[in-house]
């Protein structure tokens, strides 16, 4: 009866020990996701600081000023490219990409946005793929949702 007692007193240690264990990797990978959606944060704030502030406040840019800062436009289209692929990709949380995809489309509303991505797509119009096809879908389809196609590189 002893044995028995202590035999399922084991098993359930042992049990309380692999759900602890699996909350901890739960717990670690979700502060890598955050810690790693802050960087992304981080160089987003880092290129955003570089551009007119009349462009974020919706200002449309004279010639001059949209040719002065289209590096920093390219790089904030860069930048949102990257994250609607890493979203594709799962490396991005759900809470995280219903903000900056809500962001992204708001951003790329301003004059000056548009008038930069307009310029961006004409100059390169074979790359940015994930962002043309979420702002052809009205940003309204999830990139994780999205089927790779035979088209894509890779497994």
């Amino acid at each position: 009866m002893a044995t028995e007692s202590l035999q399922l007193l084991a098993t359930a240690a042992t049990a309380v020990g692999v759900f602890l264990v699996w909350l901890q990797l739960r717990l670690a990978k979700r502060q890598a996701v955050t810690a790693f959606e802050d960087t992304l944060a981080r160089e987003f704030r880092d290129i955003t600081h570089r551009l007119p502030v009349k462009a974020l406040l919706g200002d449309p840019l004279d010639e001059r000023e949209r040719e002065e800062h289209l590096d920093e436009f390219y790089h904030y289209i860069d930048l949102t490219n990257e994250e609607i692929f890493l979203r594709q990709r799962g490396r991005i949380s759900d809470e995280t990409w219903v903000y900056w995809c809500d962001g992204i489309k708001s951003l790329l509303r301003l004059p000056a946005f548009v008038d930069a991505w307009k310029e961006i797509q004409k100059r390169a119009p074979d790359i940015f793929g994930e962002l043309r096809r979420l702002e052809a879908e009205g940003f309204k389809t999830d990139p994780h949702r999205w089927k790779r196609t035979k088209n894509d590189c890779g497994p």
